[in-house]
């Protein structure tokens, strides 16, 4: 089998499981005790939250632990919106957000906020003039995710960080799938939230964390105990912290290596599966993630491909949201522009550290076999073309 699905979540590290098995075991102090067994556990815990920093140039006391990305996110939106609702109550986002911010703006409208949903071009890229023209003075919060989870591109976090500076709005981004794969740093890029989540680099799924920059107070989305400096109650998962602290630090010490190996690989990927006929790139063709391929293959439901695909040996996943039980096609490749019948047939191929030279040839092989036994079956098909063309 070869895995193809990074982006959805990853393998997790041996280095990883490692350093958080004592603390699954001997090590099972409460860090909020105050006595020595416990302080074992306090000391593990901090010794992680630096080294999580230190992947976007942040300080330790920025980073708050949550129990995945998406709990960042609503803490964030949440947050900003209930401790500033008096200064104003619109928010800026894309169009193309992780369910994440977008159920939660969704949320927020029908609590009273108004919210702009920004477009994209073709390639999912919002533009930087977009959010300066939507800032009005009410604006509090402006989100735009860093990369995007179905297609890779890469947003231009760091012009509109400037933009959100200058015109004095607090600037979101979630990072969950640019954390420790792309460089980011929040204080170059003007950030004053980010979220991350640690199984998209090589921890057990179940932990996140929020960075708030200093000086900043948001409204708590978990009450309870004063943990995490009392801004979200409920005991601190160790082990867990623990795994994300030398996710992190491995992360960050390789960055440069796997940025260039997996876009050799990557780049000979799409090379490869763009020469099936009526295939098309989606995505920005250079500046996306390093080791995503996502294409649209015409005449071809996503479901079926991703159970041939399978059966070949390669997991891998769908930007139609058909692999979740809905007829809809993805609303992030809708936004491109892609019509319904052919953003249906969509394919996500995320390559990781795990992969082998190699892994992208089989893979493109392995496309090309599944596309021509699903056209040889599919009604919308003719010949050599789709019925549409």
């Amino acid at each position: 089998m070869i895995y193809a699905d990074n982006s959805a979540t990853t393998r997790v590290k041996p280095e990883v499981l490692d350093k958080m098995m004592p603390y699954l075991t001997e090590q099972y102090g409460n860090p909020s005790s105050l006595y020595a067994f416990a302080y074992d556990a306090k000391r593990a815990v901090e010794d992680a939250r630096e080294k999580v920093a230190a992947v976007i140039g942040a300080k330790a006391r920025e980073i708050f632990f949550t129990s995945c990305g998406s709990e960042s996110d609503n803490w964030v939106l949440k947050g900003v919106a209930s401790k500033y609702k008096d200064k104003g109550n619109h928010i800026i986002t894309s169009c193309i957000e992780h369910p994440a911010i977008m159920e939660t703006c969704k949320y927020l409208e029908k609590q009273g906020c108004r919210v702009t949903y920004l477009p994209v071009d073709e390639y999912g890229v919002i533009t930087p003039e977009s959010v300066s023209n939507a800032i009005c003075e009410d604006t509090i919060l402006i989100s735009i995710m860093a990369a995007n989870n179905e297609i890779g591109t890469i947003q231009p976090i760091r012009e509109i960080g400037a933009i959100a500076k200058e015109r004095g709005v607090l600037f979101h981004t979630d990072a969950v799938q640019a954390y420790g794969h792309i460089p980011l740093d929040v204080k170059e890029m003007n950030i004053d939230f980010l979220s991350l989540s640690g199984h998209k680099i090589g921890t057990p799924k179940g932990i996140g964390a929020l960075y708030i920059r200093t000086g900043l107070r948001i409204d708590n989305l978990i009450h309870g105990g004063g943990q995490e400096r009392h801004r979200r109650a409920g005991t601190e998962n160790v082990p867990y912290i623990v795994g994300l602290g030398e996710a992190a630090r491995l992360a960050n010490e390789n960055m440069a290596e796997n940025i260039s190996r997996l876009e050799k690989m990557r780049d000979t990927l799409i090379e490869r599966v763009l020469r099936i006929p009526y295939t098309k790139l989606t995505g920005h063709p250079t500046n996306r993630l390093p080791g995503l391929c996502s294409i649209v293959i015409e005449g071809i439901e996503g479901e079926a491909l991703l159970l041939n695909m399978f059966n070949e040996g390669i997991c891998a996943s769908s930007g139609s949201a058909c692999s979740s039980g809905s007829l809809d096609p993805s609303h992030v490749l809708l936004a491109i522009g892609l019509p319904h019948h052919i953003a249906h047939g969509s394919l996500r191929l995320s390559l990781g550290e795990d992969n082998e030279p190699g892994d992208e040839i089989k893979i493109a092989e392995a496309v090309e076999k599944v596309a021509a036994r699903l056209r040889a079956m599919s009604p919308v098909w003719e010949g050599n073309k789709p019925i549409w063309d």
